[in-house]
Order: C-alpha cells, then structure tokens, then sequence
C-alpha cells in the first residue's frame, strides 16, 4: 500500500482525528474557516486555501463573472505549519482603488515545482514552465484560474453560451499557455446568510417514505406555474404539499452541487454535451444556479433555503445526492497526449496529490469511477473539504440527510497506488463522516441520514450489507430478487427463502453488525435505470430512440425486466405488484419521482443526457396514471398507518406477547408454516406471511400478505386472524381488480373469512389482509 506524504496541516488533522473525542478535532478544522470571509463590520475580506505543494498563489480579483479581465490581484502568505494560503484585502480599498463596488468575483493562480513562478511571467506565457506533471504528481499552472474548492456559490459554469471552448481549461503542449481568467467560474464573496430554513422534521427513518427526483424535472413541464418558476427551487416549493398529499415524508434530490450544465441551453432541442443528472460536481458548497430563478450573488443560497423551509412545513425532510468520489474536473482527455491533457478548475491545481488519488507512480488517475478517477477520500485534507460542505449543508443550508453516490470509494484505505474497501478502518472518510456528523438516533430526533450506494467498479467496491455502523445502503440486493422474481419466472432461481429474507428487512445483510431493517433502502428502480412502469413494459433498453427521449450511450443490458408478453393490463398489474411489495417491505421504500403516474422515457434506462420532456415530470393524468397515483398514495398511508410494517429492529419467529400469535409467520399456500425444504425450493413462487399487529400497537389484530409469483392463480389457505377476528380485503392487485378503489378506503375493507377460509390469488399478484 503506497501513501501520500502527509505534512504541516495534514499530519495536524490527522493526529487530532486519532487522539481527540469526536468533535473535536472538526471545531479545529473550522477554525481556519476556509475561502473568502468578510469580517463581522463587513470591512475586510479574508481569503484562505490550502496547498501543501504549491510554492507561490495569488488570489485574483474580477468586477464581473465573465467576460472581463481582473482588476486587481494580491500575492497570498503560507502559514508553515497548516498549509493555509490567505490573504485579506480592504473592502474600502477595493472599492475606491479598484470600483468593486458590487460582488466580489475571484480565483486563485498556483505556481509549483513543474511550473516555477518567474517575475517576467504573464498571462498566457509558457515562463517558468517545467513540464505538465512532474514526478511527484503536481499539475501547476499558473495560465489556469482555479476555483476555491470553500467557495459558498460561483459564478457560472466552465463552458456557457459565450465561453464554449473547453481546452482553454487544459494542460497539454497544445493548451498551457492559454489563460482561462476572462471565462473560468469564480468564487462569490458572500457575507452569511440569515434566512430561515424552517423547523427541521426529526422522524425516525423507519417511518420514511423516500421520493427520489431531479429538481429542475419536478417542475419544469408544470404548466400550472409561471413560466419563470419552472424547473427552480422556487417551483419545486411548490410541490410540497403534493408531496405531503402523496404521504412522501423525505424528497431525495439527484446532484445540487454546482455541475456543468449550462451548455443544456445553448441548445435545447439538442442533448449534445448535455449533462442532465449532475454528476460531475464541481463546487461541494455551491448550490448550482443554474436550478435557481434568483441568479444573483447569494440568489442560489436564499431560493434554496426557501424551498427547504416550503419542504419542512409540510413536513418533509430534504436529502441531497452527493458526489465526493470523482469531481467535475474529469480524466484524461486522451488522444496521443493523454498523460498531460487535464482539465485544471480547482483541485487539480492547487493540490492534486492531495485531492486524488493516483496510480503509485503519481502520473496518473487511480480509477474506480468510470468518470475520471478517485477523489483521495483517505486524506484528511481531502476528508476536510468533504466534512464541512456535508457541515454547511446540514447546518447552513437546511439539509437532513445525504446520499452519496459510489460510497464505496469512501471506505477507501489507500491514497495511492491501490484501492480497498474496509469498514473497520477508523480513518476512512466512511467512518469519519459519522464520527464528526452524527446519524439520526432509531427512534427520530436530531441527526442525519447517511445513504449509501454501496458500490463502485473494480476491487473489493460492491459491498451490499458491507457498510459500516451508521450508515444505511441502497439495497441492490432487494431491488434484484424482486425484479427477478416478477419478470424472470423460469429464467432465474429466486427461492421464497430469499424473498422472505428480503421483505422482512435483510437480516442476512443489516442483522450482522448491530444494524436494523430501516438500514436497508428498498427501491426497485432508481433514477439510472428504467421506470417503475417502464421496468415491466419493456425486454431491452431502448436508448437510441430520437430526441427527446433520446439518443443516450450506455445504460445497463441486465435489467432483469420483461414486458408481460405485450399485454397492457398485465403492466399494469405488475407495476401494482412491485410497487405494493416495496411499501410492503420492512425498511426503508424509495420511489421515483413520477412512478406514482407510470411515468415513462419509452424504454430509455439511461437518459442523463436528456434535459427533456423525457426526464421532466408529467403533471396531467390519464384515467390509468390517476388511479395508479391513488393506489401508491393509498397504499403509502396503509404503511404509515401500520407500524408493524415499519419494525425498528428485525421481526422474531416466536410471541413474544402471550396472545398465542408469533410476531411473525411464514406460510405456504396451504396454511402450513413454511419451513427451510419449501424456502430452499426453487420450484416454489408462492409465500405468505402475517405479523402480530398487537406486538407493535397496530390498530390491525394482524396482517397478512400473501404473493404469488406463478404464472397462474394460486389458493392460499388462510391462518388464524386471532380470537375473535376475521380477514378483510385491504387490496389485491389483480386484473379483476383495477380501478380507482383498488385499495379500499379505511373502513370499506371487504369480508374475506376466518382461519382456513381460501382465497384464489391470481397470478403475479399481491394480498392484503388485516384482522378486525
């Protein structure tokens, strides 16, 4: 295993993380307060950044955000023992020496061993050049204006309608002494803002009914809102109620983080270089303006805070997916020259040893991405940067929970040279996160949802059930046994033990290391992928169709879906199905934002390129798409009104009350209890349950579930409902039962029978009972 050297600053922190109590060690950090900060009488402006490589950087100082040259620039001081660059400048001064009289634009230009500072140096000249990356992987150049990683919002995006050329960002023979100053994104000097981010929900996630969705796609095809609020914060606070309405308790927004997309409208008609989901970060502090309709300095932070606010009236938490394991700076550019043609924004420029991860030669990019490489995650200057955006976030900006995309990079343990995933490493950034940014207790309160995805390509990074305390995961593991179960009957062996295992919380993944069944996520379809209704309308993806659903490259060839043999009421009913056995499921369901309408992109699982009608939200419905909203809304308040589909730890097999009922029972078609031969038999696609309503307050005596998989109807056998009680129907999503009452309203429950009455279950189909 090859490490990084850690000086100054960096062998500080990481002496504080191993001998102080948790906390600590981050009120350090924050002390330095990194970027650019007025003071409390708004006088001076103090700029810091780190570089322990850098020999020289000045701070660079613009009236405008684009288009101009500077006005002004300071040479900045290092402080030996912390690595930190500052300098602090006069407002007065700036204002009457130099007009800024407005925001205060800036960026920093590092001089470093490859790339020598030389006082006959100007821009757009090659002196003092070395070469593009030296032996110990430095990339400075001073041709290049860079972003400060602790920047609160930036200007504009790299490339716009008016700076298009991306090589003027690159490093190459071609490309170095090309200044980028006039086009480059730069920090916003803003003082804190005070607007309200209302009063946090602080619900135990196992009560969570998660909403994933984009925010520029929530709103930007409502036609119910003024055309300048459309696909902005300030529209999606508007859905808020319809959320509520929904049942939806969290919103989980794809990237916010400031990302390229602003070439999206240079042409809308068109997905060339288009990047929709926002996954290439290029700022982990900036809301992205782009997605604001107040684009002034501060405009982004104060439109967003509202939207929070408009969310926590409602009640709804506000997750944010993040990206710390690549950057928007990207890869190599390839070609002939592919070991020198890089993008330098930010990171790379000031520091890249330190804020990536390198092969152990340091030349170049350690890649379990697929998008450009490692962010060093097991840094702790690297680790920094991550805490305190995650900090500000919460903190600042009203946040109450993260998913973080590729997590697994985040259990990196090396720098350099390698890559392994492992959890008991107390200093990868997995652990480190929970440690300074406490997880919300299992019974609600204050704290944070930490969301993983928990994989990557390459190594040891899939690690389903493999993260450590404190985090829970997208279950993958779930999402496929479903799949496979509905769509892939006499192609795949999915056994009811393994359907059991994963509708009962996944002990076998989250019962291992003190984790519960909330820590597993239960989703069947997620934003890269195909739709909740798409998943069961189509055998193949269908990515090449014509804008605007399409042409979009890539998109996984393994969806374990099916198109019900063309049949249109089928769809129907097992999108029915999946969705009923997710909000069935013990943990955490997510859903889609526009599943509960049979969203669709036509077959398209890969759409990040489509900043279309095929990734914005529907709000019209056809008589189908509303009744299927109101099945999933009623649906999710069955759940919510039914804690004992919610358990806080893993369900046991024996009662634990006296009532003579375990709190919960697996059965087979004929009433018999399941046993490990039927749950270890491939052959058999039918299994139901019941759970002991009374162990858990539940206004039910019980509920029982019965799936049946097979091609054809099934009779199941009903058990004991407990003294006294009768089944009544709370749904069955057959064909023959279609319709805006699918779901009966409370109280409206069909009489089925008592113990050993039998209900013929047609096939792929869910049912509900409860015991009254």
């Amino acid at each position: 295993m090859a490490h990084g050297i850690r000086i100054g600053y960096g062998l500080l922190i990481a002496t504080l993380l191993a001998l102080w109590p948790s906390g600590k060690a981050q009120a350090a950090i924050d002390a330095y307060s990194l970027g650019a900060r007025y003071d409390s009488t708004q006088s001076n402006i103090t700029f810091k950044v780190y570089s322990s490589r850098a020999t020289r950087i000045e701070v660079w100082l613009y009236k405008t955000p684009s288009g101009a040259q500077e006005v002004a620039h300071y040479v900045m001081t290092k402080d030996s023992t912390t690595n930190i660059w500052s300098k602090t400048a006069s407002v007065s001064t700036l204002q009457n020496t130099y007009g800024i009289t407005g925001p205060v634009y800036y960026g920093y230009r590092a001089w470093g061993p490859n790339w020598t500072y030389n006082s006959s140096w100007t821009k757009g000249s090659s002196i003092g050049f070395v070469k593009d990356i030296d032996a110990a992987g430095n990339r400075f150049n001073p041709n290049k204006l860079l972003l400060d990683p602790y920047t609160r919002e930036i200007s504009q995006d790299p490339n716009t309608s008016s700076c298009n050329d991306g090589t003027i960002y690159v490093s190459g023979a071609s490309y170095r002494a090309i200044d980028s100053g006039a086009c480059a994104p730069k920090g916003i000097v803003l003082a804190a803002d005070t607007s309200s981010i209302g009063t946090k929900p602080t619900g135990a996630f196992k009560d969570d009914v998660v909403y994933e969705v984009h925010v520029r796609g929530l709103t930007m095809n409502d036609t119910s809102l003024p055309i300048y609020q459309r696909g902005t914060y300030a529209g999606a606070a508007q859905k808020a109620s319809y959320l509520a309405s929904l049942g939806v308790t969290a919103v989980e927004f794809l990237p916010v983080q400031e990302t390229q997309n602003d070439q999206n409208d240079i042409d809308p008609n068109s997905d060339t270089g288009d990047n929709y989901w926002g996954y290439m970060t290029l700022n982990w502090f900036a809301p992205d303006r782009r997605y604001a309709f107040d684009k002034s300095a501060g405009g982004p932070t104060r439109e967003w805070k509202a939207m929070v606010k408009a969310f926590h009236d409602a009640g709804i938490k506000v997750y944010v997916d993040t990206v710390y394991n690549h950057t928007g700076e990207g890869g190599p550019w390839g070609g002939t020259d592919g070991l020198t043609v890089y993008n330098l924004l930010s990171w790379r420029g000031l520091d890249n040893p330190t804020y990536y991860s390198l092969t152990s030669d340091y030349q170049y990019p350690w890649d379990n991405t697929g998008v450009g490489g490692n962010y060093n995650t097991h840094n702790p200057i690297a680790q920094n940067l991550i805490v305190d955006s995650l900090a500000y976030w919460r903190d600042a900006l009203g946040v109450d929970g993260f998913r973080f995309d590729l997590a697994s990079v985040l259990g990196n343990t090396c720098e350099h040279g390698c890559y392994n995933f492992d959890k008991m490493d107390s200093g990868n950034a997995l652990n480190r996160i929970v440690a300074e940014l406490p997880p919300r207790p299992a019974g609600g309160g204050a704290g944070i949802e930490l969301i993983a995805e928990p994989w990557a390509i390459g190594g040891n990074s899939y690690q389903v059930g493999g993260f450590p305390s404190g985090w829970s995961e997208w279950n993958g593991m779930y999402r496929d046994a479903v799949r496979q179960a509905q769509n892939k009957l006499g192609v795949a062996t999915v056994t009811t033990g393994t359907l059991a295992t994963r509708f009962a919380g996944s002990s076998d993944l989250y019962g291992d290391d003190g984790r519960q069944p909330w820590n597993s996520v239960n989703f069947l379809v997620a934003h890269d992928g195909f739709t909740l209704s798409d998943l069961y309308a189509y055998n193949t993806k269908q990515n090449s169709q014509a804008w605007p659903y399409g042409p979009s490259d890539g998109g996984e060839d393994n969806n374990n879906s099916w198109d019900q043999g063309g049949s249109a009421l089928n769809q129907r009913r097992a999108t029915r199905t999946g969705m009923a056995l997710m909000l069935l499921s013990a943990g955490v369901p997510m859903m889609t934002g526009g599943d509960e309408a049979l969203r669709t992109t036509f077959g398209n699982n890969n759409p990040y390129n489509l900043d279309s009608v095929a990734n914005w939200l529907l709000w019209s419905r056809d008589s189908f798409e509303s009744d299927f909203q109101t099945f999933t809304q009623r649906m999710i308040a069955f759940r919510k009104t039914h804690p004992a589909l919610r358990p806080a730890t893993f369900y046991s097999g024996v009662d634990n009350n006296g009532n003579v009922m375990e709190q919960l029972r697996w059965f087979k078609p004929d009433g018999a209890q399941a046993d490990s031969a039927y749950f270890n038999d491939g052959n058999n696609h039918a299994i139901a349950w019941r759970i002991d309503g009374s162990e858990f307050g539940d206004s039910a005596n019980a509920i029982y579930v019965a799936y049946n998989g097979w091609s054809a109807q099934v009779n199941f056998v009903l058990p004991w409902a407990g003294n006294g009680k009768q089944w009544y129907r709370v749904t069955d999503t057959a064909t023959w039962n279609e319709g805006a009452n699918t779901v009966a309203v409370p109280g409206s429950e069909a009489l089925i029978g008592g113990e050993y009455a039998t209900y013929g279950l047609e096939a792929r189909s869910v049912l509900v009972l409860i015991a009254k």
